[in-house]
């Protein structure tokens, strides 16, 4: 295993211990470190909310704008106060969740494949934030503002784009006019514009965006920032004087870091440092990694056009066009540099019952790994051997829990590349086979690799997507575990409790319905 790999996996397993340590206190769908880029779109909405407020109030004049700003804060503290103070800490809290999504993502191997995109676009929103949150310190003028501006241009007039130094233009109290704040605000209301176009291109090969957190992900963080905002206010430093050089200052770390990092090194290192990490991130996609799972396959006689792929692909990897053959019909079109491999579009075909009377199962849409028809010869040759007083199949997902660890004689396991790619009518297939009961190990709340498969697979078996487990399967005899690759003493322990519930109902003389009678593959 190559350094990089090696590092890549003690990160992945670094983050997966503490996510999994929140899911005690959050839960997955509330756990901050799963939807880290809702949290990011969460914080700009609140940046994006406030700033328009402290802009509708700015005098941009050289001597009115530190006046103003420190006039809403004094002043105007219950209001305009608690609003810069929340802009200010949106800010910062926007910069730490940008930069943990992008190291998660790269701990788990989210950079490559059909992946690539969302990451290489992702990379200039890095440099648009940090522009955009050092010039909005500008627009103060207060003393901090003062030593960022004159680091700032120090650090551009090492590269060769001015024809004279820019931080010449803040050697005396004169050279700086009103048009100077005009052309800042201007900046610091240009770049989040395009900051947000940049991330629309970050996200629009992805469907279903959580574009917020969850309600109470939101008011928790809201009611942080309002307690931080009214415990310690962000407050200007005494007015900029160009004529004086500042020797102590309250320096924001989160956004004005590289200041001080070029004060200890020198311009053309931390140019040189900037430069190659940008450049990294760019290679990073290119660099050795898994090879790629073969992508869905359409079948043109089984594929009636029915959109349900279209609507639970997690990539936007399926679009619907005209059908070749059948007028009025339509068929699904899969995008090969899109797709994950993941199977959840075959999970969601209506022609992927196993039911079906067809010596070789066919199906509209499918996965090449394992198709439709090796699935249910697997499970049918796993149930054929399946012995002892409770019978069970678990189905799993290859990236969460070792379902493997419980194979035995009474339990037959099968691994998906998601449990999403398992069609419900799987599970009614299997208790009609000889299986006392099934349990499916999805991976926890919010963190499966492909977004969406622990939720449709809840979604399906309690039919409120389709296609949905059909209501005469006694859900009694189903479990769905929510489970990682960490839990196989959880995993252990829910297969046992599952069974010992089966047997109960079995000594209540509570049998599956005659409908599920042994070795009934007929619908």
């Amino acid at each position: 295993m190559s350094f990089h790999a090696s590092l890549r996996s003690a990160a992945q397993m670094l983050f997966q211990r503490i996510e999994e340590f929140f899911d005690r206190f959050f839960g997955g769908s509330s756990n901050p470190l799963r939807h880290l880029g809702a949290m990011g779109l969460y914080f700009l909405w609140i940046i994006v909310g406030t700033g328009l407020y402290l802009y509708s109030v700015l005098d941009t004049s050289i001597n009115g704008v530190y006046n103003s700003i420190g006039h809403l804060t004094r002043e105007q503290w219950y209001l305009g106060g608690v609003l810069r103070s929340l802009h200010r800490y949106a800010s910062d809290a926007f910069i730490l969740v940008m930069a943990l999504h992008l190291v998660r993502e790269w701990a788990y191997g989210r950079y490559y494949g059909f992946r690539f995109y969302s990451w290489v676009t992702g990379v200039p929103i890095l440099w648009l934030s940090y522009v955009s949150g050092i010039s909005g310190y500008w627009i103060v003028w207060d003393r901090l503002a003062q030593f960022s501006a004159i680091a700032s241009t120090e650090l551009l007039d090492w590269l060769p784009i001015f024809s004279e130094p820019a931080a010449r233009n803040f050697l005396t109290p004169d050279s700086i006019s009103d048009r100077f704040f005009t052309m800042l605000v201007f900046i610091h209301l240009g770049i989040p514009l395009m900051l947000i176009l940049g991330l629309w291109a970050h996200v629009h090969r992805i469907s279903r965006v959580d574009y917020l957190p969850s309600r109470q992900m939101m008011l928790g963080t809201l009611a942080t920032l309002l307690a931080l905002a009214l415990i310690k206010p962000a407050l200007s430093d005494a007015p900029a004087d160009l004529a004086m050089v500042s020797t102590q200052l309250r320096l924001d770390w989160f956004l004005l870091f590289i200041h001080p990092l070029t004060d200890v090194t020198s311009p053309a290192m931390v140019w040189s440092m900037l430069i190659a990490a940008t450049a990294l991130l760019f290679i990073l996609p290119f660099l050795p990694h898994p090879k790629a799972e073969p992508v869905a396959l359409v079948d043109q006689a089984n594929c009636n056009g029915c959109s349900r792929c279209l609507a639970d692909c997690p990539f936007a990897a399926i679009t619907m066009a005209p059908h070749p053959s059948r007028p009025g019909y339509k068929i699904a079109i899969v995008a090969a540099d899109l797709c994950a491999g993941c199977g959840i579009c075959a999970g969601s075909c209506p022609s992927s019952t196993p039911f079906r009377s067809q010596e070789r199962l066919v199906t509209g849409i499918d996965m090449p790994q394992l198709s439709v028809n090796d699935l249910r010869q697997q499970l049918e040759a796993k149930l054929s051997r399946l012995g002892g007083r409770s019978r069970i199949v678990v189905f799993g997902c290859s990236r969460g829990a070792k379902i493997d660890t419980l194979s035995a004689p009474d339990t037959a396991v099968i691994s998906l590349a998601c449990t999403a790619a398992l069609p419900p009518a799987f599970v009614e297939y299997a208790l009609r086979g000889g299986a006392d009961g099934v349990m499916l190990a999805s991976c926890r709340s919010g963190g499966c690799h492909y977004r969406l498969g622990e939720r449709w697979t809840d979604e399906r078996l309690n039919g409120r997507r389709e296609p949905r487990l059909r209501s005469k399967v006694p859900l009694s005899r189903v479990h769905h575990l929510f489970a990682s690759d960490n839990d196989n003493k959880l995993l252990a322990e829910a297969l046992k409790t599952f069974r010992n519930r089966i047997e109960n109902q079995q000594a209540d003389d509570d049998p599956l319905p005659p409908y599920f009678r042994r070795n009934s593959y007929h619908a």
